[in-house]
């Protein structure tokens, strides 16, 4: 198992102290907020620069120069993307051409939506979750190749959750054209895609010099809960009577520390197709610790593959 030394509640710009990031390009999708800004601040703050790809373009450069700000640097840009259109996704990855990219982070979602499509009719979770990055990252693949170095890989960050227990892909119907529509079995399924998405692409580009590695944030309360009411968060015990968010919880910026760690720990040096918390190396999930861990199909070789064929026909994008 790969350990770090840091733990659950790391602030991220710990994570990245030692590390100069100078001269190295980063895209962090969603980071207009919540933990995808504090992961771009962190990176950012190290040397890195950083575009914010992000759906509402005054958002993102109102963040932009918020972490400029803060780092004392103009280090920080925004760019559109908005995941749930193909084209959109598209039109960033052409605007981005071959350049160099060096880190990859997988950041931006929705969860527990209603039932609603994207641009191309998939049902959003997965469509926004998984499809969306799908594209994103295998139209960015050359950009990933050219910033590889014979002794330092490009790495590609998948933001997957707890949520994947939830449950496993529904290889027949993943876009809910005919089964009744589960708000929280959608969000489970686009996270488990998320995790094999990892495991698919790391097994594709580990060799030229690319590697992906999935990461459980934590909980935090970012605008990620957006679609939850308070009464839904209370009853699922994350806030009190009272609404303060419960012991356990996560900042922003330590729901960060994971996703940085993947992006610059030297213990991952060439390593990927991994589930990652609290920045360490995750267990398979087991009954005596249910709150911890990865279940098997999450990072199941074939299950990956089976996503990687599905995610071909649906989109239509290949390698």
């Amino acid at each position: 198992m790969i350990r770090s030394r840091f733990g659950a509640f790391t602030p991220a710009r710990l994570v990245v102290a030692d590390h100069d990031l100078s001269g190295r390009n980063v895209i962090v999708t969603g980071g207009a907020s919540g933990i995808g800004l504090e992961t771009a601040r962190a990176l950012a703050g190290a040397g890195a620069d950083v575009m914010l790809a992000v759906r509402d373009r005054s958002a993102g450069e109102k963040a932009a120069v918020e972490i400029n700000e803060s780092i004392g640097a103009d280090r920080v840009v925004a760019g559109t993307l908005d995941l749930a259109s193909l084209s959109s996704v598209g039109s960033f990855v052409d605007a981005w051409g071959d350049a160099p990219l060096d880190i990859l982070i997988n950041n931006a979602g929705v969860m527990a939506t209603p039932l609603l499509r994207t641009a191309e009719d998939l049902e959003l979770q997965i469509g926004t979750n998984h499809f969306g990055h799908f594209v994103l990252t295998v139209g960015l693949t050359r950009a990933m190749l050219n910033a590889a170095e014979e002794d330092r890989t490009a790495r590609v960050v998948v933001l997957s959750s707890i949520g994947h227990r939830r449950s496993d892909i529904h290889w027949d119907d993943p876009n809910y054209l005919s089964r009744p529509y589960d708000k929280w079995e959608a969000y489970g399924q686009s996270k488990t895609a998320n995790a094999l998405f990892a495991v698919g692409y790391n097994d594709r580009f580990e060799e030229h010099g690319v590697t992906a590695n999935a990461v459980m944030p934590g909980g935090i309360m970012t605008p990620l809960q957006r679609y939850l009411s308070e009464d839904e968060m209370k009853a699922m015990g994350w806030i009190d009577d009272e609404g303060n968010v419960r012991e356990g919880f996560k900042t922003p910026e330590q729901g960060a520390s994971t996703s940085v760690w993947a992006a610059v720990g030297e213990e991952l040096e060439g390593i990927g197709g991994l589930y990652l918390e609290d920045c360490a190396q995750a267990p398979m999930w087991s009954q005596a610790n249910p709150m911890k861990g990865v279940m098997p199909y999450a990072v199941d070789p074939e299950a990956a593959d089976r996503l990687w064929m599905l995610s071909e026909e649906i989109t239509g994008v290949s390698l």
